[in-house]
């Protein structure tokens, strides 16, 4: 049954796999879809267990470009509006500029980066600007889509590019039976170009429900597959409108780990989905138990 955000959460059963054993089957059923090459593994920012040297959440990126630029105190920690704002006052070439300066800074690869370079899986989201992903997982003859910005690319909605010895190229199709990184909201590599004022995402989401901005190679690869989120939060809209697009016409059955209380609209999101929720520490507990069974044999 379909849900829409309007009914009371009170009704709702909360969707976490609670007792141990039920962990262990759902975590041998991960490990089983994910050396099957049935699964797509979709990362938010929050895939560290301690402070970084970028931010890992909009509310801090907001606060970071707001400290660069002033900005009005009535937009103080949203960040599409403070984006838009540098953007319509100071130039998109100041937003970019600016970040770049914060995404470029070198920091230590997240565990799931290890385990995915290690294991990896056909297709990635990663729905951060962090470069990590594209620095780790995207090895020679491997293919990056990258969301682009209408302000930048009036006739397209993403570009494809392959990794080569020498560094990219930019391609017209990912062929299939390829190994993609796909960045919804845009990448720092092979060019700062990213999805984040309000008027990026304004093109976006007027089109987004019919799939356009939507690339073909993910439409075609995610049928019937699983997802699997780590390190996401769904606690605003546009995070939710995303995955919901980009896993739209998939199996009916995904997963997301994470700790702590979900919110009513986060909880409404995952019944609506067919999320299955692990309330399981991500480093401390989930990677280390789906490695182990990775590497059975």
């Amino acid at each position: 049954m379909k849900l829409s955000e309007s009914v009371s959460p009170e009704s709702l059963p909360v969707l976490p796999i609670s007792s141990e054993r039920d962990q262990a089957r759902t975590i041998d059923r991960i490990a089983a879809l994910w050396k099957k090459g049935d699964l797509v593994v979709y990362l938010g920012p929050d895939l560290y267990d301690g402070p970084q040297d970028i931010p890992l959440d909009p509310l801090s990126l907001a606060n970071l470009l707001g400290s660069r630029v002033a900005v009005p105190g009535r937009l103080s920690g949203r960040l599409h509006e403070v984006a838009q704002y540098i953007e319509s006052h100071k130039h998109r070439k100041t937003l970019l500029a600016l970040m770049e300066e914060i995404f470029r800074k070198k920091g230590a690869p997240a565990p799931v980066h290890r385990l995915l370079r290690e294991c990896p899986v056909p297709l990635v989201v990663d729905t951060w600007y962090a470069p990590a992903s594209t620095e780790l997982l995207v090895e020679t003859e491997d293919f990056q889509i990258s969301g682009v910005s209408r302000a930048e690319y009036r006739d397209r909605w993403s570009r494809m590019d392959r990794k080569t010895p020498g560094g990219w190229e930019p391609v017209e199709e990912v062929p299939p039976g390829a190994r993609v990184l796909y960045r919804p909201f845009g990448t720092m590599d092979p060019g700062v170009e990213v999805l984040v004022s309000d008027a990026d995402f304004v093109e976006v989401l007027t089109e987004i429900d019919i799939q356009t901005p939507i690339p073909s190679w993910v439409q075609s690869h995610r049928r019937g597959r699983h997802f699997l989120f780590l390190g996401c939060r769904f606690d605003n809209q546009t995070s939710r409108i995303f995955a919901r697009q980009i896993m739209k016409r998939s199996s009916e059955s995904h997963f997301v780990v994470g700790v702590g209380t979900p919110t009513n609209k986060e909880r409404l999101f995952y019944e609506r989905e067919g999320i299955l929720r692990l309330p399981v520490a991500l480093n401390g507990q989930f990677l280390p138990e789906l490695e182990k069974r990775l590497r059975e044999h």
